[in-house]
C-alpha cells in the first residue's frame, strides 16, 4: 500500500481529522471551517477518506467558532 502524503496543516482544519481526510477536503477545495460550515455531514462524508471521526473532531472545532455543519 501507498503512504498518503502528509499535506497538514490545512488552513485551519485540525490536524487530529488525520491526513487522509485532511488531504481529501483540501482536493476538494475544503481548507477552512469556514468552508467546511457550508457543507451538511451526509455532504463531506461522501468524500473518500472522511470518515465519522473526521466529522466529529470538525464539529467540535465548528462548536468552538460558534458555527456548525449546513443543514440538509
Amino acid at each position: 500500500m501507498a503512504d498518503t502524503p502528509d499535506i497538514r496543516p490545512v488552513g485551519d482544519l485540525p490536524n487530529e481529522i488525520g491526513k487522509t481526510a485532511a488531504r481529501e477536503l483540501s482536493y476538494n477545495g475544503i481548507t477552512t471551517l469556514r468552508q467546511v460550515a457550508g457543507h451538511s455531514k451526509k455532504e463531506l462524508l461522501a468524500i473518500h477518506g472522511v470518515g465519522p471521526k473526521a466529522i466529529a473532531i470538525l464539529g467540535d472545532a465548528l462548536a468552538a467558532e460558534g458555527l456548525d455543519y449546513e443543514e440538509p
